[in-house]
């Protein structure tokens, strides 16, 4: 995953790098005015979109609210209804008649009773049945009210109400053919109802009849069924068993997958005052919900929200559009703006083109400010230096070639020089000078060294060589006083230092340090260390000779990081004699090594008087034998 944000990161990169300065500034002026837009577009529409989504629930919550009160109305009406059939004494009497009543009793009943109950039916024209069914053979059918429970024997909910011992039974009842199988064809009209069914006891464990209150859909859900709709909302019922109840007809859910709608019912939590959002097809719908807690059912009012959005959409795509067109009017008007601003850079870019292709003589006739002057200026100063600097090669060529003639002669001298002293050291070997032979062997190792110069950095391991000559020599002066010790691992031997680098060291260290009674009575011990660490390469030089004071060592750092000028001037006009020990090896060293890599790379000091002297040397890790360490090259492999 890195490696492509990494690889597509320089794919932007090269793109970007090929076009012009000025398609830049446009596309970074385009950007900086369409991201703003684009959130604050984002947050007004998402909060525009969730205002009016609340303004719709608002709305329609109070339909909603309207119709429950309504079909409360309407249960308490039937509620009622079946409190009053029941609480007449005579009714109850003749439920649980003993035996068949006579004819003047049954005219008496019918006189009094029955038409109390006809005139709660009349008085309650929304109650359409009020029904009571008996198993009593001594109790006669009296239509519409008094019935045999045998009719009523394979209705779905009849086992249902006797399981329940009396408890009342909200149903609705779909397509209720009528009781009376009055007629007997298959096109028999049905009706569906809003019915109360419950069981009735007298006295409490005797039961006498089963009470049905029947009220006609239409009449209990009056909005759903009402013909004057806003068009853009409606109604419906869902019953306990996931049933669906509108309006027939009704051409709100006509176009209306309602197999969706029941789905997206059942996939969401239904809490007092609840609502969600579902798109069903391509058209979103917000749905809220009452519960009818007497049916164990639900009134939902589902809105449409087709119109809002499309309103919405609408209204975005428009400030979409103004706010293309005013891009568009931007840029163009800041792209010829830039023209006019660039312009100047432009003719910098074509002067600049003729010098790649090696005109070096370009005028640039530029009057111009800001920026853009600045930079003409200083192209100008550029190219003055550059011919300055041409100049100055071409004399430094000619000056070369004289040097390479001249080195040219000291190599005749040199050799002269060398034959001499290969001739002196056979004469001490036929003498039998061996210490002669030997010193003479060193000092001719030591001069082909200092002679020949190809370059300016050599590998560690020559410069070790060249020590190690030094110090045979100066064993001749010292009577073998003087001990070298090495501590270096063979893969840095490898590493690149500047030649003559390490000798002014050790000769300090051979000078200075033989300067106490101690060191010139049993001798002085050289060392030379050599590791690596994060910064790079450390070469350590140290003696247990002389050692110097605390004073002395500021000198000495002072001397090596002071100006050139200040230098020369407090130092250079001593005396010969009195500038021995000035630390000018050291500072030759220190500033030859910040100039070929770096002020972080130099020399420092560590010293204790009469007890040791440290020079340590900080080097970048370069291997002169193809760039890697034997480690790094065995890790490689």
């Amino acid at each position: 995953m890195g490696f492509m944000l990494g690889k597509g990161r320089m794919r932007i990169t090269q793109i970007t790098n090929r076009v012009s300065i000025q398609t830049k500034l446009i596309g970074a002026y385009i950007i900086i005015i369409l991201i703003p837009i684009i959130l604050i577009s984002w947050y007004l529409f998402n909060e525009f979109y969730q205002n009016t989504i609340q303004d719709t629930v608002n709305n329609n919550q109070y339909a909603l609210e309207s119709e429950k009160a309504s079909i409360l109305n309407n249960i308490e009406a039937m509620g009622r209804a079946a409190q009053f059939s029941i609480t007449d004494r005579e009714v109850i009497q003749y439920l649980h008649s003993a035996h068949e009543l006579e004819v003047s009793e049954l005219v008496d009943f019918n006189m009094n009773t029955f038409s109390n109950l006809q005139r709660l039916l009349f008085n309650n024209p929304n109650i359409a049945n009020v029904r009571l069914f008996t198993d009593n053979p001594n109790t006669e059918e009296i239509w519409p009210i008094f019935l045999k429970e045998s009719r009523i024997a394979d209705r779905s909910w009849y086992k249902d109400v006797l399981a329940r011992k009396g408890e009342a039974r909200w149903e609705i009842l779909q397509n209720e053919k009528d009781i009376m199988n009055r007629y007997n064809t298959d096109n028999e009209a049905s009706w569906t109802y809003v019915s109360l069914l419950k069981e009735i006891y007298y006295p409490k464990d005797t039961r006498v009849a089963i009470l049905e209150v029947d009220m006609l859909m239409e009449k209990f859900f009056q909005k759903l069924f009402s013909s004057i709709q806003d068009g853009q909302s409606h109604m419906l019922v869902m019953d306990r068993h996931g049933g669906m109840f509108t309006g027939n007809g009704d051409a709100f859910f006509k176009s209306m997958n309602m197999e969706q709608l029941r789905q997206a019912w059942n996939a969401n939590s239904h809490p007092e005052g609840s609502n969600f959002t579902v798109n069903i097809g391509d058209t979103p719908y917000l749905i809220l919900a009452t519960a009818i807690e007497n049916l164990d059912a639900y009134l939902l009012n589902v809105v449409s929200l087709k119109e809002p959005v499309t309103q919405i959409h609408h209204t975005r795509n428009l400030f979409i559009a103004a706010a293309v067109v005013l891009i568009a009017l931007l840029s163009a008007i800041t792209y010829f703006l830039q023209g006019l601003i660039l312009k100047k850079l432009h003719i910098l870019r074509d002067s600049m083109k003729k010098v790649r292709r090696g005109d070096l003589n370009v005028q640039i006739d530029m009057d111009a400010g800001g920026e853009v002057g600045e930079l003409a200026h200083h192209f100008r100063q550029m190219m003055k230096k550059m011919n300055e600097l041409i100049v100055e090669a071409v004399n430094k060529q000619a000056a070369t070639k004289e040097a390479e003639l001249s080195s040219l002669k000291n190599q005749i001298d040199a050799h002269f020089l060398y034959n001499t002293l290969e001739n002196l050291k056979m004469m001490a070997e036929v003498e039998a000078q061996y210490t002669i032979s030997n010193a003479l062997t060193s000092l001719g190792a030591m001069m082909r060294y200092s002679l020949k110069w190809s370059s300016d950095q050599v590998q560690l391991r020559h410069e070790i060589q060249h020590i190690q000559n030094y110090i045979a020599i100066m064993n001749i002066r010292y009577d073998d006083k003087l001990e070298l010790k090495l501590d270096i691992p063979s893969s840095y031997l490898d590493q690149e230092v500047l030649k003559m680098s390490l000798q002014p060291l050790v000769e300090n260290a051979v000078k200075h340090g033989m300067n106490i009674d101690r060191a010139r009575r049993e001798g002085v011990t050289i060392w030379i260390r050599a590791s690596q660490n994060v910064d790079g390469m450390l070469i350590e030089v140290g003696d247990n000779g002389a050692g110097m004071s605390a004073h002395q060592l500021e000198e000495l750092h002072e001397k090596m990081h002071m100006e050139d000028a200040y230098f020369h001037n407090k130092y250079g006009n001593r005396p010969e004699r009195e500038q021995e020990g000035n630390g000018i090896g050291m500072r030759n060293v220190t500033q030859r090594i910040k100039m070929y890599y770096g002020n972080e790379y130099g020399i420092w000091v560590e010293s204790t008087e009469g007890t040791y002297t440290k020079v340590f040397m900080k080097l970048p890790y370069l291997i002169l034998s193809g760039g890697m360490s034997t480690n790094e090259k065995h890790t490689y492999r």
